[in-house]
């Protein structure tokens, strides 16, 4: 049965627009996406394969050019259109925080960080600097490590945020092993980061760890930080 046959209720973009992209399953975000299926496959059955294929939306969005391309019902089109959808995305988020979201909303600043770090198989380590209103000003990716740990030098941290004339900083880091759990090492990081930057009147007001599927941990929200 084509989709055009089934109840409004149930077409994916007739559902989008009653009742919300909220909700929608990734199937049916996935087939809005695709427009259509291929034979013998509506979009949505088709979006289902390809969810069971890559094991997961976040996993398709995360593939290289050569997996995506090699699955069945995609190709070269639809990666660049999923690239500029996730570049547009994080501009969008990151013009919220150029307008002083960054403590009000730490959902944006997490959106904004998960499209930075989610997508990186190393650790890596960055630094939101805001000005006096938290306004953002300049996000500096400092550290890239290996899989399981990045060595994290205050004076390069201090040394960036003094070249920017910040008033306060976000912290961040990316676990690859998709769990956003802080350990201890993470604890006395912040620790550490917080007493260098205090020295010159600089205010650390978060560290968020991003893990996968969109999972993020924030110091400040968990009242963890020294």
């Amino acid at each position: 049965m084509a989709i055009t046959d089934w109840h409004e209720n149930d077409r994916p973009r007739e559902k989008l627009l009653k009742f919300g992209p909220h909700s929608l399953t990734d199937a049916e975000l996935l087939a809005i996406f695709l427009r259509v299926g291929i034979k013998g496959k509506s979009a949505v059955h088709l979006a289902q394969d390809l969810l069971d294929y890559f094991g997961s939306l976040d996993a398709l969005l995360k593939a290289d050019q050569t997996t995506f391309c090699q699955a069945k019902g995609l190709g070269e089109a639809k990666y660049v259109q999923v690239q500029a959808i996730l570049e547009m995305s994080q501009r969008h988020f990151k013009a919220q925080l150029q307008h002083g979201q960054a403590m009000t909303q730490p959902e944006s600043v997490a959106r904004y960080l998960s499209h930075q770090l989610g997508f990186e198989h190393r650790e890596q380590f960055v630094v939101l600097l805001l000005d006096q209103q938290h306004q953002l000003i300049h996000t500096q990716t400092l550290f890239v490590g290996t899989l399981n740990q990045a060595t994290i030098h205050p004076r390069e941290v201090l040394k960036v945020a003094l070249d920017h004339h910040a008033a306060a900083v976000i912290l961040a880091h990316n676990h690859p092993s998709g769990d956003p759990t802080p350990s201890a090492a993470d604890h006395r990081l912040t620790q550490l980061l917080v007493n260098a930057l205090s020295l010159v009147d600089i205010r650390v007001l978060d560290h968020f760890i991003l893990g996968d599927s969109g999972r993020w941990h924030s110091f400040a929200q968990q009242g963890q930080m020294p």
